[in-house]
Order: structure tokens, then C-alpha cells, then sequence
């Protein structure tokens, strides 16, 4: 299904523009607190109306402000989850399921549909229980099942999984990249977890101020976040200031270093990742004192200042395997920057 989003709608602190397309696939807005995520997926729901814009759903107008449409939550086959899931604490699980089930469903035609959804999330044992009486998992197969049962022609998720501990985390993410495949249609996914945007989305979508900073594959944000808010939305430590000295240099002035690259136009500040300094010699090769070394379940976070580089100056992170610090494990070191590791930022 193809979902088209073009609106605005003026917040306290800002003014949410959103605009950008999706189909049959899953696409992450990823983005800090009071970024305008789940603002987004409200209007998409019909929860919240945009001051303008329009807002088509394989074909169908759910929203056009010049055209003065808007149609009710119930009828736009949207199937949304909510943070908390809010199930009736009061019904079972087959009763919260049979909920969501379309008003045009009757009687057994309605069962049957939930009968259905039961044994495809894996509940039907379940279907008697309280909501309070299954796991944080189950409650969540019960939200989405209630969601199911209604056939939407889209799936958006507010961050799905920020309930529960990183072990059912990581099962239940499995799980629901098992039912967005069966699902077949447009995902919207709200998160601020780089590494879940990671295994869960096609396309990711760089949210900040209410504004869609970045938009592509997976990988090719996550390769070249393009903003300041992106690099760190996708987890990169290292950040500095940039200036420009000529066609082949400039200057990283946090790190107190000159680098030799090509800046793009545009370009205010550089970012590396702690994977991709090298040790040895390289491009843009710098002897560099160990300042701390921090240690990790499973590697080092090395901190180090380039010897060139002003006592003030901000160390810069590197992580590496526990095996690897050991073989070369000094007070003082040399590395390189290799340019296709630098990524350059605006914003």
C-alpha cells in the first residue's frame, strides 16, 4: 500500500513539516523525544488534524485541508500500537481482539477472523486469560492481533518494544519482523534506538525539529547521516566543528587536528566512528596520546588526543576488540583517519 504525507501543523516549540512517501515497505522515523514522530503517526491515525496538507492512502485521501477532508479514525484502515498498548484490562485477550475487529464483521464471520489471528500470533491458548495474567510479550502479540483482526491497510508502530528488557527485546523484534513480512504493506516505525532502526527498518527517515533532515535506505543513512542530528541519531561519538583551510584541507577544531579531505559544500562539522579509526599509518596519520581507556563488556573505548593537538582539545573515541588493545596496548600510539571514514555533516 502507498502512503503519501505532506503536512504541517504548529506545535508549542516548533512547527512539524513533514513530507515523504512510503510502500510496502518499512520505514523508520527515527529521532529524539519531542521530535514530531509520534505527532506524525497521530495525524496519519486521524487522532490529531494537521493545520494543512494531505495525507493519501493507496489512493484514498485521508486528509486534504484545501479540499476540507478529514476522515474519521474508524475509517481510514490504519492500524496503529500504541507505546503502551492499552489493552482493556478488564476483557481477555480474545475479547481485546475482538475489539479491533471492523464494525462490517458480523457474527461468525467476526469470530472466525479472530480465531484466525489467534493461532497466527500464537495466542489461542491465551485467549481466555486477563491481560494482566500474560507477559510484557504477550500483551504486545494481543496489540498487535487487535490491530490484525481489522485488515488496516497500514501498520505503525510507536515504539514497540521501550517496555521491555533488552532479552525479550531482542525475541520480540524477531517476532515482529516474522509478522510485518506475513503483513506485506507499509510499516511506519517510531524509534530513537539506532541499532533497532537498524534490524527492523528499509528506509529510515532522520527526524529533528519536526522536520525530515534525511531520508533513504538503511544503509545509505547510516553510511552518510548528513546532519549533525543524524550522525548522532546513528550513533556516532566522535563530532567537531569544521574549518575549511583550502581545496584539499581543513581544520576539525575540536579535535585540534588538520585533515586532509575534500569538503563538500556546506559541510560545518565532521564525525568519525569509533570502528573506523585504523591503526598505523595511513591517511592523515597522527601520533596520538592515550588519555583513558574505558572497558566494555566485549571491547575497549581507547581515548586519545593527537600529539599535534592543544592540551584542551577533545579526545577522540576509539572502540576495539578486547584482543586487539592488548596486542597493542601503549601510552602513546599511531593511527589513521582514512578520508571514506570521515563523515561530513551540516546543521
Amino acid at each position: 500500500m502507498a502512503l503519501s504525507v505532506n503536512i504541517e501543523k504548529r506545535l508549542d516549540r516548533f512547527t512539524l513539516q513533514m513530507d515523504f512517501e512510503a510502500e510496502n515497505e518499512t520505514l523508520a522515523l527515527l529521532g529524539a523525544s519531542g521530535c514530531g514522530k509520534s505527532m506524525t503517526l497521530r495525524c496519519i491515525a486521524g487522532i490529531e488534524r494537521p493545520d494543512r496538507g494531505r495525507i493519501i492512502l493507496d489512493g484514498v485521501t485521508l486528509f486534504d485541508s484545501e479540499r476540507r477532508i478529514c476522515l474519521p479514525p474508524q475509517e481510514r484502515r490504519v492500524g496503529f500500537m500504541f507505546q503502551h498498548y492499552a489493552l482493556f484490562p478488564q476483557m481477555t485477550v480474545e475479547q481485546n481482539i475482538a475489539c479491533g475487529a471492523r464494525r462490517a464483521m458480523k457474527g461468525e464471520a467476526r469470530m472466525q477472523a479472530v480465531r484466525e489471528v489467534l493461532e497466527t500470533m500464537g495466542l489461542t491458548a491465551l485467549r481466555n486469560r486477563l491481560p494482566d495474567q500474560i507477559s510484557g510479550g504477550e500483551q504486545q502479540r494481543t496489540a498487535l492481533a487487535r490491530i490484525l483482526v481489522s485488515r488496516p491497510n497500514i501498520l505503525m508502530l510507536d515504539e514497540p518494544f521501550s517496555a521491555l528488557d533488552s532479552h525479550l527485546r531482542f525475541r520480540m523484534e524477531e517476532e515482529m519482523r516474522h509478522v510485518i513480512r506475513r503483513f506485506g504493506k507499509t510499516v511506519l516505525l517510531v524509534s530513537h534506538d539506532r541499532d533497532e532502526v537498524f534490524r527492523m527498518a528499509d528506509r529510515v527517515a532522520v527526524l529533528s525539529g519536526g522536520k525530515a533532515e534525511r531520508i533513504g535506505t538503511r544503509d545509505e543513512v547510516f553510511a552518510d547521516p548528513g546532519t549533525r542530528a543524524g550522525c548522532i541519531l546513528t550513533g556516532c561519538k566522535n563530532l567537531s566543528s569544521v574549518r575549511r583551510i583550502d581545496d584539499r584541507h581543513a581544520e576539525a577544531t575540536e579535535w585540534g587536528i588538520s585533515l586532509t579531505l575534500p569538503l563538500r559544500p556546506g559541510t560545518d562539522a565532521l564525525g568519525i566512528r569509533m570502528h573506523a579509526i585504523r591503526p598505523g599509518e595511513g591517511e592523515n596519520t597522527f601520533r596520538c596520546r592515550v588519555t583513558e581507556v574505558v572497558e566494555n563488556p566485549f571491547s575497549y573505548t581507547v581515548m586519545i588526543r593527537p600529539l599535534c593537538a592543544p592540551p584542551d582539545a577533545v579526545p577522540i573515541g576509539w572502540e576495539m576488540e578486547k584482543s586487539v588493545w592488548r596486542e597493542l596496548q601503549a601510552e602513546e600510539i599511531t593511527v589513521h583517519l582514512p578520508v571514506d571514514g570521515i563523515l561530513q555533516l551540516k546543521g
